[in-house]
């Protein structure tokens, strides 16, 4: 059963609650009757499996694209230095 955490609006008085799916969210708070709201938290959240990571979907030889050619030197400067 989840739990659900609470926070009074008037008193500001924050408690939690294990609650099932089922039951009515609470409305008054125990301390001074006044109204509740219901705080909402992050939610963790597991990953579990193949294809969550990033080398899941690559080749295993490696990256397919051929590195780029180094740039050819000018003939002008080749014939110089001759």
């Amino acid at each position: 059963m989840p739990t659900y955490a609470y926070a009074c609006k008037d008193c500001s008085h924050a408690f939690e609650v294990v609650q099932s799916f089922t039951d009515n969210s609470l409305t008054s708070c125990p301390e001074c009757e006044g109204t509740l709201r219901k705080k909402f938290n992050s939610v963790g959240v597991v990953f579990k499996g193949s294809g969550f990571y990033r080398t899941d979907s690559r080749d295993s030889k490696g990256s397919t694209v051929a590195p780029a050619a180094a740039p050819a030197a000018p003939a002008s400067a080749s014939a110089a230095a001759s």
